[in-house]
């Protein structure tokens, strides 16, 4: 590790700090694969960046990856404590599946109940287009006001090109959603929903003594994938939102318009693997790391040690991992008083001369001002010590 104290040469690697994923690829000559569907993205899931993609902010009908907002509402719901798991809602005649063979359902009989997670379980698994409205009309009175909040959500979380009409996906005038607004959809299910996020990888449930398997084909051949969503209408084709970790890294792909079950799985595994077989993660310093001890002026301590505040990762081509260098950028001294988890300085990934990660450097322990008469004698020794 190189340490810099704030020098011009530190500065000229601040200027390049932002480096595309684009600009790695273009680089290395990647060519994206092509694919026979209406629109696909692949995002890395720890820095957001899109490794490659076709029409991915064209809006489109989303079919079931609907459900994945639903759902999200929910799982953020309970983790507030606004739900409870064992909390009963009510299957009303509005929600209610008949048995339709065009949509899917969980199948909870019509004015009977059942638990939340149960409802989330069936939304996710199953499919059931009955519990995501159920679901909507317990949380918002209908299924038009949880709309809305759908829609708040999309915009918090920013999607773009998301509009919602219902909470299932069926087809509705003026419903539809983008490829990059889902992966980031799905990126926000895995970061925030803790724990609930498991229920993605469950292969099946049973309700009612109706046993139904999980839709996601790539969690029956691929033990790396551990969710999300599929979809399906005649106006959206074939779709599927998918993320599978391996080592340190994870990726998130969406595969929107195919032709069938098996092509947006085929597809969907052909993307994932194209991402992983041309892009790594590389962890140059755990969060933690200790880095340097810096001296303290008019502190009850003299100096205070440094750490880093996050996992400097660094996503890059497979052939720059070798590459990465890392630098420092600390202040020669400090004074008191310093809180800990006080962002002191910033180390930086460097590729090439250019800085294309950062996370802050944090002191490790509070220092507080020392008294009085220690600050004038310490204020002395440090003009002296100017003089020289």
């Amino acid at each position: 590790m190189t340490v810099k104290r704030v020098k011009k040469q530190l500065v000229q690697l601040v200027v390049g700090v932002s480096v595309s994923m684009s600009a790695i690829m273009a680089s290395a000559a990647i060519q994206p694969p092509e694919m026979e569907n209406t629109a696909y993205v692949l995002m890395d899931y720890n820095t957001g960046e899109i490794l490659a993609q076709k029409n991915a902010n064209q809006a489109l009908p989303p079919a079931s990856l609907t459900k994945m907002m639903t759902s999200y509402i929910i799982e953020q719901r309970l983790a507030s404590g606004d739900l409870k798991e064992d909390e009963q809602v009510l299957m009303s005649p509005n929600a209610w599946c008949r048995g339709s063979s065009s949509q899917s359902c969980m199948y909870v009989p019509v004015n009977k109940t059942a638990s939340v997670i149960d409802m989330l379980r069936g939304i996710i698994i199953q499919s059931g287009n009955d519990a995501s409205k159920a679901m909507a009309e317990h949380i918002a009175g209908s299924e038009a006001s949880f709309a809305i909040l759908m829609n708040e959500q999309a915009e918090k979380l920013g999607m773009k090109n998301t509009h919602f009409v219902n909470s299932t996906g069926m087809p509705d005038e003026g419903h539809q959603a983008s490829a990059l607004d889902l992966a980031i959809l799905s990126r926000a299910i895995i970061k925030n929903s803790g724990d609930y996020y498991g229920l993605y990888a469950e292969k099946e449930f049973t309700y009612n003594g109706i046993t139904q398997g999980n839709r996601n084909a790539l969690l029956a051949t691929d033990p790396t994938v551990d969710g999300l969503k599929t979809g399906h209408t005649d106006a959206a084709g074939y779709c599927l939102a998918a993320s599978s970790k391996r080592e340190d890294m994870r990726l998130i792909s969406v595969i929107m318009g195919t032709e069938s079950q098996q092509a947006r799985a085929d597809q969907s595994r052909e993307l994932l693997n194209w991402g992983f077989g041309h892009f790594t993660t590389v962890t140059k310093a755990p969060a933690g790391q200790f880095v340097s001890k810096v001296p303290v002026w008019f502190g009850e301590a003299t100096e205070v040690e440094l750490a880093t505040g996050d996992s400097l990762q660094i996503l890059t081509d497979k052939t720059q991992k070798n590459k990465i260098t890392t630098v420092v950028d600390i202040p020669e001294s400090l004074e008191a008083p310093i809180k800990k988890g006080q962002e002191i300085g910033k180390m930086m990934a460097v590729i090439d001369g250019k800085a294309v990660a950062s996370v802050p450097i944090v002191a490790t322990s509070d220092i507080e001002q020392s008294g009085f008469m220690s600050r004038i004698w310490q204020r002395f020794t440090r003009w002296a010590q100017n003089l020289f």
